[in-house]
């Protein structure tokens, strides 16, 4: 019935005829009974009266034919207990045509099929009919026999009645719990199918590719997207992230995803050199479960050829740049040392020469160390040591940053700058100092100190920037020295285009030193810049 009732709910093409076929198979069942009974009454039994004898056969037989021609499903469940009544009957009429011939057996079976179908009225129908029919019948015989006789078959056909009828609860029970979780599962799947079609929906209308390969290799799930990015261009060839070099078959990276490695932002080009070739870039993880068992895997892949194509035009820009600015800065630098060189200036205007000529040569370094920072990779920086005391150095800075500072009323105490001897480059160390005491002023909320010292041990020249500003966020000193990267200042502006700081640790790692900061937040900032005293050379 399980599987009738959900077919009839699943397809909706297939109407449920259960009651049908049960009345049909019980009758015919009851009718072969029957005919057996009756043909060894005629052969074996003592016939008291053959009218009543057909007139019970065909009784049974009008049943029968009603019971397989009626539409009981269209009809109210309550008069399928027409057919085992008159069943009842026509025993009744078959124990009357011969008092000898024990045909009572034969009540157990409308009465059961009545416990069955009509609950507790069908059982008291079927058991009490049974039992008032038997002894009616013995009554209108003279056959009533001995008292066990006459309570026998009563008790029987009862017990008969009720155990078919706690075996139809017992059904009836299994039977709702089985289309209860049937319902359940039919919501179980079609939750399912939704959630199915909503997930194929998502990655079909991302415009990145998505393969789900499952533990065996094989692809279980790939959206529309991924389908479009494996479309055959130009000759369909794989190159690495140069551009050139070819990339086998077989370590393509879907290829070498379903083996089983993994990878993250893996480039590639798609397609020979042409306008048609795409730049893709796959990312591959494997997938664990609960238990941590490998069950797969995920590749993700993205049409990067619109920023390959950006990367392209900044570098050109780079380049433009480079030639742009440096070559007519470089001759301004020409010009100045000429004019330096010449006997004919005056003090006055060879002090202005100098100035000029300093900041020219700085400007001309800074536009390099833009240049290199906005490259891809870690700034590449030409450094050029010489033996020099750091004191002057980092004093220098100071007493250029002070009109700065007192406009502010932060007082820059320089008290703790010791001489300290080492070999390092001096434009490229002021450019770190200066970009150190410059962000503790911009940074700072005004009306405090801060605090710059020099020392140096047998190994190591130190700089120390400290400062009673309201210090760095927790969650920001892990960027601080990432390219772009700009810290929040207190009135929510960003000073700065956030490349002093990643240009500054490059620098001095550029010397063998490093770059390290400590900060608390409400408690200021320290930065702490280690120099080797000798240099390994020009990094």
């Amino acid at each position: 019935m399980t599987a009738v009732v959900t077919t009839a709910r699943a397809g909706g093409a297939h109407p449920d005829r259960t009651r049908e076929r049960a009345t049909a198979v019980n009758q015919l069942l009851f009718a072969a009974a029957c005919l057996v009974a009756c043909s060894l009454i005629i052969v074996l039994g003592d016939l008291a009266d053959g009218a009543l004898l057909f007139v019970g056969v065909l009784l049974v037989f009008a049943l029968t034919i009603l019971a397989l021609v009626v539409p009981w499903n269209r009809l109210p469940a309550a008069l399928v207990a027409l057919v085992p009544v008159g069943d009842l009957v026509a025993i009744f009429l078959l124990q009357l045509a011969d008092f000898n011939s024990e045909v009572w057996p034969l009540w157990m079976v409308p009465a059961t099929w009545l416990a069955t179908i009509g609950g507790w009225p069908g059982l008291i129908l079927g058991a009490g009919g049974s039992s008032a029919l038997f002894w009616a019948s013995s009554l209108l015989s003279d056959a009533f026999g001995s008292p066990v006789h006459v309570l026998l078959g009563p008790l029987a056909i009862t017990a008969a009645s009720v155990v078919a009828f706690v075996a139809a609860r017992r059904s009836a029970a299994q039977r709702a719990l089985l289309d209860e979780q049937a319902d359940y599962l039919d919501h179980a799947v079609e939750r399912a199918r939704r959630q199915e079609d909503a997930v194929s929906e998502l990655l079909d209308a991302v415009d990145f590719g998505v393969v789900r390969i499952a533990a065996d290799g094989t692809i279980a799930i790939e959206n529309d997207a991924h389908a479009r990015l494996s479309t055959i261009v130009d000759d369909g060839a794989l190159f690495a992230a140069d551009g050139e070099t070819p990339i086998e078959p077989g370590m393509s990276p879907a290829a070498r995803a379903r083996r089983g490695d993994t990878f993250e932002n893996l480039l590639y080009w798609q397609g020979a050199a042409s306008e048609t070739r795409r730049a893709l870039q796959s990312t591959a993880r494997r997938l664990i479960d609960i238990n941590g068992t490998d069950v797969g895997a995920i590749l993700i892949t993205r049409d990067v050829t619109a920023e390959q194509q950006a990367v392209h035009i900044r570098d050109e820009l780079v380049a433009s740049v480079s030639h742009e600015l440096r070559t007519p800065l470089t001759s301004v630098l020409g010009h100045l040392d000429l004019a330096l060189d010449s006997g004919d200036v005056g003090a006055g205007a060879r002090r202005s020469l100098e100035i000029a000529e300093r900041n020219a040569s700085r400007l001309l370094v800074i536009i390099g160390d833009i240049l290199a920072a906005t490259a891809e990779g870690p700034g590449r920086f030409d450094v050029r040591p010489v033996t020099e005391d750091l004191a002057r150095v980092v004093q220098a800075s100071v007493e250029s940053i002070e009109p700065r500072a007192s406009d502010r009323n932060i007082r820059i105490d320089s008290s703790g700058i010791e001489p300290a001897e080492a070999e390092f480059d001096p434009i490229r160390i002021r450019q770190v100092v200066d970009n150190l005491v410059g962000n503790a002023v911009n940074y700072h909320t005004g009306d405090g100190l801060i605090e710059v010292g020099v020392t140096a041990d047998d190994k190591h020249a130190w700089l120390v920037v400290r400062d009673d500003g309201p210090g760095i966020a927790e969650d920001a000193l892990p960027h601080l020295f990432e390219r772009r990267y700009r810290a929040r200042g207190t009135s929510g502006r960003s000073p700065g285009n956030g490349l002093g700081l990643s240009i500054s640790r490059d620098l001095v790692r550029a010397h063998g030193g490093e770059i390290t900061v400590q900060s608390e937040p409400g408690s200021g900032a320290t930065f702490v810049v280690r120099l080797p005293r000798r240099s390994a050379g020009a990094a």
